[in-house]
């Protein structure tokens, strides 16, 4: 209530109903006004007096100090409300991207590493790296999983792609300077970006990924998810691989990969990470969101050690650090054996669930190789929010495609996720229920 009463306060002086000058009623009486405690109208003058908007004169009370002017009170921008994500409820069948199923979990193997690593000490000053045994671990996986091989001192311990971005853009980007992003792309990284000061240069791609051709020479940074491009589904080819590596080196730029699922292939083994092919120039990041959970909060960051201790050093700066008992949880599954066991299973899960939506919209043009964890539905123009908005009157939650643009041109279609409904007869249903209300409005 003192937070709320600040805020309304501020407000008001703020906006000049408040003016300058103007004395404010003692805190007993606002109290009695309000039906508040006394303590409530203190705390909130205190904290006003702290950030200069109130004075107290001697013997006279407390007024709204001289020469506080009212600031210029932003526009309120709209919001689609397709594009705020919500809790999908008991009820609801959630085919969102970006999301885990979590029903596999509960095995022996999690619930161990957990147990054991709540017995962690707490730990005062922790290594900005991360844990130095769950390094080596992590180290050792990449290289199985996605044919990298990594230096121990090369990596660093992140909670996740985002906030592995952030750190990157933190560490290596000055105010104003020009990142590619991909269009369509992953609207939570140019969040980010953007956040860091970052210009946005919105970069085309096609059905094989970012189009490297044309890339602007002047761009320091380029956003990038090769092998599995987000939204859109398409894998990068070595010989665009090997083009936006020499601009890279030509430009004196850094690429970050972005490996949000790269496990995840359903009709040959996993493709090798864009970092092995130039360690110099690629930043990569990985996560645990897509291969177990996002609650879990780990993710990781490799790259050039000189790069990657730089990247450290900001973050003690900032203050930013992994949680210690997720990391030390990671490091059991990983060196028992555990999250290859899991990993398998759900590429054989995601497999089957893929195979399911395929069948439930069949007939509608879909986009996105046999890979990860969402695919696209080509929508015509108009129709794609209209099947969202009945969807969820349904009890079906569904993006559209439009949310994944930063420019004008946008294509129309829906984002279908098939990692978090909770069976396959619920996916299955949520399926038939897009499929239907696309036939009706489109056609």
């Amino acid at each position: 209530m003192s937070a709320q009463l600040v805020g309304q306060l501020r407000a008001a002086m703020g906006e000049g109903r408040l003016a300058a000058g103007e004395r404010l009623p003692a805190s007993r009486a606002l109290a009695g006004l309000l039906g508040v405690s006394r303590t409530v109208v203190t705390e909130a003058y205190e904290q006003l007096y702290a950030e200069g908007w109130l004075e107290g004169r001697h013997g006279s009370g407390t007024y709204v100090t001289d020469g506080v002017a009212a600031p210029p009170v932003p526009k309120p921008q709209p919001v689609r409300t397709q594009m705020v994500r919500r809790s999908a409820a008991p009820h609801e069948i959630d085919l969102r991207p970006g999301l885990a199923w979590t029903g596999a979990l509960d095995t022996p193997a999690w619930r161990r590493a957990w147990r054991l690593a709540s017995g962690m000490p707490p730990q005062q000053r922790q290594d900005p790296h991360g844990l130095p045994d769950l390094r080596i671990a992590l180290a050792d996986y990449i290289r199985r999983s996605r044919g990298v091989r990594c230096p121990v001192d090369g990596l660093l311990v992140t909670r996740g792609a985002t906030n592995g971005l952030d750190l990157l853009a933190a560490t290596v980007l000055r105010p104003g300077d020009r990142v590619g992003v991909e269009e369509p792309g992953y609207r939570r990284a140019r969040a980010v970006l953007a956040g860091r000061g970052a210009e946005l240069v919105p970069c085309p791609v096609d059905e094989h990924g970012l189009v490297v051709d044309g890339l602007p020479d002047d761009l320091r940074l380029v956003y990038t998810t090769p092998s599995h491009q987000f939204p859109m589904g398409g894998v990068l080819p070595v010989p665009r691989r090997q083009a936006l590596l020499a601009w890279a080196r030509r430009n004196g730029a850094l690429v970050a990969e972005d490996d949000y699922d790269g496990e995840f292939r359903y009709d040959v083994a996993p493709l090798p990470a864009l970092y092995g092919l130039d360690p110099d120039v690629v930043i990569y990041l990985g996560t645990t969101a897509k291969i177990l959970t996002a609650d879990m909060g780990v993710g990781w960051l490799v790259g050039r050690p000189d790069v990657v201790e730089r990247i450290a050093l900001r973050r003690e700066e900032l203050n930013d650090r992994t949680a210690v008992v997720p990391q030390d949880a990671l490091r059991l599954l990983l060196e028992r054996g555990g999250l290859d066991r899991h990993v398998r299973r759900m590429r054989a899960e995601y497999a089957r669930r893929r195979d399911v939506v395929v069948q439930a919209l069949d007939g509608l043009p879909l986009r996105g190789d046999t890979a990860g964890l969402h695919l696209v539905v080509d929508v015509p123009a108009g129709v794609a929010g209209r099947v969202v908005r009945e969807a969820a009157g349904r009890g079906v939650l569904v993006e559209t495609l439009e949310h994944c643009h930063a420019g004008a041109e946008r294509a129309s279609g829906l984002v279908i996720g098939y990692g978090s409904a909770a069976n396959l007869a619920e996916l299955r249903k949520g399926c038939e229920i897009v499929h239907e209300l696309v036939k009706t409005r489109a056609g």
